[in-house]
């Protein structure tokens, strides 16, 4: 099966290295981990107004990889390290992932600043080598970020690489399309999942959340011309089966379907009002 996969669409949760916080930011305090984030966060929400530990300071506790066909069909969606959810095994499966399915084209939102970095900063702490990643091949290297082929971060198709400001990000793209985007969850009450061991509801979190960065990614290969309107319909309903029928046995998938609303489309709308 590794020569069908052409896209991997992906999402990372992560938590604060609360140790790695004190250490750095406040040395020679003995600040315990809880302590550290607890005070970054709060100088944090001061400063800029958010909680939001910058990435370096971070580590992967959940990965979510949807596999991707050449023609846009979804194949699969895997947690890595699903239940254990350890760090270091995780990110040695996301890259391990990319070689194994022969270098597809990753695709994120916004991944370009938090996602991949993050991924090749937990291979930097964990001593994994992504020699693969790092090759330096003129513009066609995979980590020139003005190159699609080895990583497509549609948020930078939507902005022309941050020539303007998506605001509302992939919850506003997503809920263009009548898919669900952010519910009962959002990205800043991770740490505290974590804090009370709901490591299977971060997970759940991030599944739905590749799911709505798939449907972006749908639509956006309508946008550039990559497939036409009627297959992303087409494969939008052959997804929805696939989801359906893992429903019972994955409750984000349920809840997805829950808040699931299709995509109001005009031109049909146009169709039918000239007919009658």
């Amino acid at each position: 099966m590794s020569e069908d996969v052409s896209h991997l669409v992906f999402d990372c949760e992560s938590i604060a290295d609360g140790a790695l916080i004190a250490k750095v930011r406040y040395p020679g305090e003995s600040l315990a981990p809880q302590e550290a984030i607890a005070r970054y966060q709060a100088e944090l929400m001061e400063e800029k107004g958010t909680t939001f530990i910058p990435y370096t300071f971070q580590v992967p506790i959940a990965v979510v990889v949807a596999k991707v066909s050449k023609d846009f069909r979804l194949i699969d969606i895997v947690s890595l390290d699903e239940p254990n959810f350890r760090s270091h095994v995780i990110t040695a499966h996301f890259w391990k992932g990319w070689e194994v399915y022969k270098r597809p084209q990753w695709v994120t939102f916004n991944g370009r600043t938090f996602d991949l970095p993050l991924m090749e900063l937990a291979a930097y702490r964990f001593g994994i080598s992504i020699a693969p990643w790092f090759k330096n091949d003129g513009y066609r290297s995979p980590r020139n970020r003005f190159s699609v082929d080895s990583h497509l971060d549609l948020q930078d198709l939507l902005t022309n690489f941050s020539a303007s400001r998506f605001n509302g990000g992939l919850n506003l793209a997503t809920k263009l399309l009548g898919k669900p985007g952010k519910m009962s969850v959002t990205g800043d009450q991770v740490q505290q999942q974590y804090d009370d061991g709901d490591l299977k509801g971060i997970s759940d979190y991030c599944r739905c959340d590749v799911l709505d960065t798939y449907f972006v990614f749908l639509r956006s290969m309508v946008l550039s011309g990559k497939m036409t309107l009627e297959m992303e319909v087409e494969i939008t309903a052959e997804s929805k089966a696939w989801i359906q029928a893992k429903a019972d046995d994955c409750e984000a998938y349920a809840t997805y379907l829950e808040h699931w609303e299709d995509w109001a489309d005009p031109w049909e709308s146009d169709a039918a009002d000239a007919e009658g």
